[in-house]
């Protein structure tokens, strides 16, 4: 399956770079978040795979709307089949938008996969088996790093940082912080690139499932506002605050 998911988001990844390099324009959904056509040629990409692969499997995606009212079984995929459009949008280089596919079963989501098309950076992740990046061809085994002598690095959103993110990195003496969007940051602490990623505004399971896989097979650990661990299949697959971490930033 990991193979297939990995061709899968890589081959949405080709078709999000299609309409990046085009005069493509945003429309606006009725919850406000804009959408392109990079976001629904990658989804028809990867849902017939997905259904292929497991035609039994419920498939929970971002842009298909009349799944979100679906209640979570025991066993689901969770799909973003472009995470961070609003980096999208501005195409300023950091290519901080992914492709995110991942499997959940009994609210752990077990395996992932996301693919950065702009960065060629494809990172996976299977619970119990280890996380591993391809870059450049290569491949390499990752996982999370102890924390460096002159302090953990946090890892923020580039598009949604707020006041209390900034008051929990002062509140654990974390001077350093990276911005960057999309599912990336579970992926840099996942890496060892990063320490920790505190998010206390608005997700939903799609943007996180697959990053949280690919974290937690790498060694880390998520957790909710209430310090319990973080689980999926919530209603209307929203989110609440959650801190992703390697070897900083856990419960007291």
């Amino acid at each position: 399956m990991l193979e297939a998911l990995q061709q899968a988001a890589r081959d949405a990844g080709a078709a999000i770079m299609d309409v990046y390099a085009s005069d493509f324009e945003a429309i606006e959904k009725s919850d406000g978040s804009p959408v392109t056509a990079a976001d629904t040629a990658a989804e028809k990409i990867i849902l017939p795979i997905l259904k292929d692969l497991e035609p039994s499997t419920v498939i929970i995606s971002e842009e298909n709307a009349a799944s979100h009212s679906v209640e979570a079984p025991d066993r689901f995929f969770l799909v973003d089949p472009l995470d961070g459009t609003k980096e999208f949008l501005k195409r300023d280089g950091k290519g901080s938008f992914t492709v995110n596919i991942a499997l959940v079963e009994y609210g752990i989501p077990i395996l992932g996969v996301v693919y950065a098309p702009a960065l060629d950076r494809l990172f996976v992740g299977k619970l119990g088996e280890g996380a591993k990046e391809q870059f450049n061809g290569e491949w390499r085994d990752i996982e999370i790093r102890d924390v460096p002598d002159d302090g953990a690095v946090a890892v923020a959103s580039l598009s949604h940082r707020d006041e209390k993110t900034d008051e929990w990195l002062k509140a654990h003496d974390i001077q350093e912080a990276v911005s960057i969007g999309s599912s990336l940051k579970f992926c840099l602490v996942a890496a060892g690139e990063a320490d920790v990623y505190p998010r206390f505004g608005p997700t939903m399971e799609w943007d996180t499932a697959a990053g949280d896989a690919i974290l937690r097979a790498a060694g880390g650990v998520v957790y909710d506002g209430d310090e319990s661990v973080f689980l999926y299949g919530k209603p209307d697959y929203r989110n609440g605050p959650f801190i992703a971490c390697g070897k900083a930033g856990h419960p007291d």
